[in-house]
């Protein structure tokens, strides 16, 4: 578990915090059930390498004035353009009560029915799950190597390697391998549509055609 020292702030105006990003510095807010919500700033690259490290959910203590609370990150707002985090909310945890939060699906391994032609479909890249603090996976990997043509890889089918639940339905879709003959008629359509001359004039006139016959 990562140890961040951070510093309290006490000016809160747009300029003040303006100042805290110049200097290299998070601004940020750290609350929970019995802690007063205090407004905060810390070091900008090591929260970046910790989160980069231990992944979004990790937790992480933060030492205020001597005194460290065990949080996760719970918001977080970035300039896209600059690259960089704008904002960012802590939530004190007890490390012995459950929280619901999401994490990454990774899938792994080469599936079968991709090397016969198959086309790999993935619904599911965030799951849902429930565990205490220190419990809560990186990232939930999801073996896909046996997976054929035409077959499907649901909730009830992973293999729950930690200490969390899933708040998901047994039959949600992680995985599929569509057939190869449903991408090449899919394909081959477009090619046809697009290739007649007065394309979209002639779907206008269909139309039309259509709301008259249903007019009548």
């Amino acid at each position: 578990m990562t140890t961040l020292k951070v510093q309290e702030r006490t000016e809160f105006t747009n300029s003040a915090r303006r100042k805290v990003r110049e200097q290299g510095q998070v601004p940020a807010v750290i609350y929970g059930k019995s802690t007063d919500t205090k407004s905060i700033s810390l070091d900008s690259i090591e929260l970046i390498k910790t989160l980069r490290e231990e992944g979004r959910n990790a937790i992480i203590k933060l030492d205020l004035n001597g005194k460290s609370h065990s949080v996760m990150l719970y918001e977080m707002q970035t300039d896209p353009l600059k690259n960089e985090i704008v904002h960012a909310d802590f939530h004190v945890v007890n490390l012995k009560e459950d929280v619901v939060v999401e994490v990454p699906v990774t899938l792994t391994g080469d599936a079968a029915g991709v090397k016969d032609g198959g086309v790999l479909q993935q619904p599911m890249y965030q799951a849902s799950i429930t565990a205490k603090p220190g419990d809560i996976p990186q990232s939930i990997e999801v073996d896909i190597s046996e997976l054929g043509v035409n077959d499907t890889l649901t909730i009830k089918d992973v293999k729950v390697s930690g200490k969390y639940t899933f708040n998901h339905e047994e039959d949600e879709v992680v995985a599929s391998i569509l057939p190869p003959q449903q991408e090449e008629e899919i394909d081959s359509g477009e090619q046809q549509e697009s290739g007649e001359p007065d394309n979209a004039e002639g779907r206008e006139n269909e139309e039309g055609s259509s709301e008259d016959e249903k007019q009548s």
